[in-house]
């Protein structure tokens, strides 16, 4: 089986990881810079160079696709598709998961609870906003922030409005939401992998802050789910068309809440908190749904698609 991952930093816990559960298998790992791709469209013809060489076509890929190199990275993952190759995590997929406010409204439509947002324009009145929101406390969250940077808990409405206009004065896009004052500053991140959930934990900010990422300092323990956080959970994998993810939930009164799903999740936080081998699963799902081939077999294969044409 010839896998590639592709990642920008061979060095990463994550990317190392997934290279040793690979090679464990025999399996023959690669790890590519999806950056220094390049890709060529000729008519009936899709290649990828890399560095100059033409990639040889693997069975599967894993991207580890990072949130500021979203539309370079699956333009990359999507030429893999159209050359019929496995991936863990669609290029649609990836997109959907990295855009806040669209994920939200696919959860909604799956009838997924989630905390109460708000999003309008920077034409919009910030007290009607505030007003729509049920006001403060609130949290504010710029759409395109990621590992909790560009996220505010706001803890009254003069101080929400003062934070809205300043942030419409800089025509920056801003999500606002209920606060779930009952998470306590917690959250839990469930690993999905081919619609099941392969390990959880919890997490909790670091003194003092409301945000929960490890990013930000907080801290993850090992995590038993509910019977109603795992549903949830894989709902929210299956609503997004995501195999491999880590499901965000915030615990609250009316039950968990789902924040985002990280098509791209880290590995070391959930490793080490639970012992559990996330990277083996990942590899255990591409077995499952992959027949290893060979050169001869993929040039066959095109040749008859080509054939077949219009047929």
């Amino acid at each position: 089986m010839r896998v590639y991952i592709l990642s920008r930093n061979k060095n990463l816990y994550s990317t190392k990881r997934l290279v040793e559960a690979g090679e464990a298998k025999g399996w023959e790992i690669r790890v590519i810079d999806y950056l220094k791709c390049a890709i060529e469209i000729m008519k009936g013809e899709l290649q990828i160079n890399y560095l100059g060489e033409k990639l040889p076509v693997p069975d599967a890929i894993i991207p580890r696709i990072g949130a500021s190199r979203t539309f370079y990275g699956t333009s990359i993952v999507r030429h893999f598709e159209m050359m019929e190759v496995f991936t863990v995590t669609g290029s649609l997929a990836i997109q959907r998961s990295r855009d806040k406010l669209r994920s939200l409204q696919i959860f909604s439509r799956h009838d997924i609870d989630m905390p109460k947002t708000i999003f309008a324009s920077n034409k919009s009145s910030a007290k009607d906003v505030i007003a729509l929101s049920g006001g403060a406390p609130l949290v504010l969250k710029i759409i395109e922030g990621t590992q909790g940077v560009g996220v505010v808990l706001v803890d009254s409405d003069k101080a929400a409005k003062s934070v809205l206009d300043a942030f419409y004065g800089m025509d920056v896009h801003l999500l606002v939401q209920e606060f779930i004052e009952e998470a306590g500053g917690t959250d839990i991140r469930a690993l999905v992998v081919d619609g099941k959930v392969v390990g959880a934990m919890k997490r909790k900010g670091a003194e003092g802050d409301f945000r929960s990422n490890l990013h930000q300092g907080g801290s993850a323990t090992a995590h038993k789910l509910t019977r109603k956080e795992k549903s949830t959970a894989i709902a929210a994998a299956k609503a997004m068309g995501l195999g491999v993810c880590g499901v965000d939930m915030i615990p609250s009164a009316r039950g968990p809440l789902v924040m985002e799903v990280n098509s791209s999740p880290g590995l070391e936080g959930i490793e080490k908190s639970t012992n559990i081998d996330i990277a083996g699963s990942i590899m255990e799902y591409i077995e499952k749904n992959v027949t290893p081939h060979d050169e001869e077999s993929v040039t066959k294969k095109k040749r008859i698609k080509r054939d077949n044409i219009g047929a």
